[in-house]
């Protein structure tokens, strides 16, 4: 199982965010801090940004970075697909 850590923007991000997407966004990284497997198909690696993958949340993306060796998902960035980029 991995620990999740946010960054502050990160935080603020979510923060922004209509409460009922909150709630799945939120649902979604428990479920990648439990078993990142299991959401394999909405997973995919940044191309030109090194370590970093997005998770697909309906309309919305968190961006991230995996660390192996800690177990920990650090996560960057969350917002609308058209802006978080």
């Amino acid at each position: 199982m991995y620990r999740l850590k946010f960054l502050d923007q990160a935080i603020k991000d979510l923060q922004v965010i209509d409460r009922p997407f909150q709630k799945i966004i939120k649902a979604k990284l428990q479920i990648l801090a439990e078993n990142p497997r299991a959401l394999k198909n909405n997973i995919i690696a940044l191309k030109g940004e090194k370590d970093l993958f997005r998770l697909r949340t309906g309309s919305y993306r968190v961006i991230f970075r995996k660390d192996e060796q800690g177990l920990i998902i650090l996560i960057v960035r969350i917002g609308h697909r058209k802006d978080v980029y």
